[in-house]
């Protein structure tokens, strides 16, 4: 009688002889494309075999596979600037993400991990549902630019559900809070360097012909016509990078803030990463970022110290991540002027003339105001203004839907936030925006408030902060700030760990931690 394991192990050697033919072919393929010098094609093999551990790896662990996802997303532009900006890699992270969403809903099916109802979600299906309806405009040239304004304006929100179950503890959220300033200290050095020694390092010699314009800016001051380089760092744009400083400028205080509450490990790491942004800021040659960094600097500690939990004793905590971020920042601002006077001052000198209202380059009052409102205005002078053009002709991206079309750029876009939405879906558009972004704000701030007198203070109102500074004070200015993966993956992101914060309230704290104040907290449910 034959024994039940002989067809196992007849199997196993089939797939193992199939392993070892499959690795001589790809072998006698990878050396064919050496001898031929095809780089290229080879670089575009060992993305693909990695791709393919990346998904298997998201599938076992869905956590895992989140942090891929969130460090490749920062570091997609470096790849696509050096490999001719290729239409396959600028949708690898939304197919990374796919599989993440795929494993967290395979598990949360199981019971395994917790989910919530968004308690603004009836406002912001409202929206939604405006960009499905807009997706099969008439108007439209092509349902492929309502595809690419779909997934622009809303593929990240079911990160809200992920940011939600991947907090469990206290453990988790400071893991993704260092992750997130490492990330952002390495990428904000990187863009130092290049402020420094110009464009050439992080840049191919020759950028694809739509990111040349993006890649190598330079501006002139005003008045004393010194020039200056843009850094993008990692990023296609410097504009991209501009905006992430801001975005990690808030987390980074929010984050020294509840370390000095909670735990004494990674604090140094934290206030040397609010130095290297303030760094960074100066050197970004952005005036949105320098206003919103100085905002954020004035608003935040301010209403931490509103917040602190003053009954307990340990608001003085607050005040030395207060004093200590601003002596560490301007510590490392003072040495770059010191070292580096050339690079700092051509940048003081592009701030100074044309933020200052006693110069006569000022475009303080024209930015603001004078130039957003025209093109507000400049919207009703598109076609189509009433019902739309369809979501996505005047979205980022849409460059990429003509070339695939074989056709010119729609040229429909307008620089002013309400004034793009009204122009890709109609005049109803700005008023469902500002419902959906209220109740987002309400809600949050609602969190926020009822975490005041707790450690978890800093982060909650971190969070509400930056939906206010993307979903308002930049989209005021232009649609790009929210239509950019980064900032918008990051805002459903922080929404979801926001609304799962209270439940961490619960949860056993190690001694020393910031004693709770409100128990109702503990039923505290959406």
């Amino acid at each position: 009688m034959l024994s039940p394991r002989i067809p196992a192990i007849r199997n196993q050697a089939l797939i193992g002889m199939s392993l070892f033919v499959l690795a001589l072919w790809l072998a006698w393929i990878v050396g064919g494309k050496i001898v031929a010098q095809d780089m290229r094609s080879i670089r575009y093999a060992v993305l693909m075999f990695a791709g393919c551990v990346v998904v298997v790896t998201v599938l076992r662990n869905w956590r895992t596979g989140f942090y891929l996802f969130f460090v490749w997303m920062l570091f997609e532009d470096l790849v696509r600037k050096f490999m001719g900006n290729n239409l396959e890699l600028f949708f690898g992270k939304d197919v990374l993400l796919m599989f993440v969403y795929i494993a967290l809903f395979v598990e949360i099916r199981r019971g395994r991990e917790k989910t919530f109802r968004p308690p603004f979600l009836l406002f912001l299906s409202l929206f939604v549902w405006l960009g499905v309806i807009q997706v099969f405009n008439q108007n439209s040239p092509s349902i492929l630019y309502g595809l690419l304004g779909f997934k622009v304006y809303f593929y990240y929100i079911p990160l809200l559900f992920v940011g939600y179950a991947l907090m469990r503890n206290d453990a988790d959220l400071r893991k993704f809070l260092v992750v997130s300033a490492v990330l952002a200290g390495v990428i904000s050095i990187l863009g130092i360097i290049q402020a420094i020694v110009g464009n050439t390092f992080l840049n191919p010699e020759v950028l694809a012909p739509e990111l040349e314009d993006l890649g190598n800016l330079t501006k002139v001051t005003p008045m004393s016509n010194r020039v200056l380089s843009l850094p993008d760092s990692v990023f296609v744009s410097s504009g991209r990078f501009d905006e992430y400083i801001v975005w990690m400028f808030i987390l980074t205080i929010g984050t020294a803030a509840y370390f000095l509450l909670h735990t004494p490990r990674h604090r140094r790491l934290i206030f040397a990463v609010a130095g290297i942004l303030g760094v960074a800021t100066l050197l970004s040659g952005s005036r949105s970022t320098v206003v919103g960094v100085v905002m954020t600097a004035v608003v935040l500690p301010l209403v931490f110290l509103w917040g602190a939990p003053w009954r307990w004793g340990q608001a003085h905590r607050l005040v030395k991540a207060i004093r200590r971020t601003a002596i560490v920042t301007a510590l490392a601002l003072t040495a770059l002027i010191l070292v580096f006077p050339e690079d700092a001052g051509s940048r003081i000198a592009f701030y100074a003339e044309t933020l200052d209202p006693r110069s006569a380059a000022y475009e303080g009052g024209t930015r603001s105001w004078d130039y957003p409102i025209q093109n507000l205005l400049l919207a009703f002078d598109q076609p189509n203004w009433l019902l739309g053009n369809g979501i996505g002709t005047a979205s980022l991206g849409g460059q990429y839907v003509a070339k695939v079309l074989g056709t010119r750029p729609l040229n429909l876009a307008v620089e002013q936030g309400y004034g793009q939405l009204i122009v890709e879906m109609g005049i109803v558009a700005p008023f469902l925006w500002i419902l959906w972004t209220a109740s987002v704000l309400y809600y949050s701030w609602k969190v926020a408030r009822r975490l005041r007198d707790t450690r978890l203070f800093p982060v909650a109102f971190a969070i509400t902060w930056y939906a206010f500074m993307l979903l308002y004070v930049f989209t005021y200015s232009g649609l790009p700030a929210y239509q950019n993966f980064i900032s918008n993956a990051y805002l459903w992101l922080l929404l979801g760990i926001l609304f799962r914060l209270p439940d961490l309230l619960v949860s056993v704290q190690p001694p020393g931690l910031v004693p709770l104040k409100r128990p109702i907290l503990r039923g505290f449910q959406f």
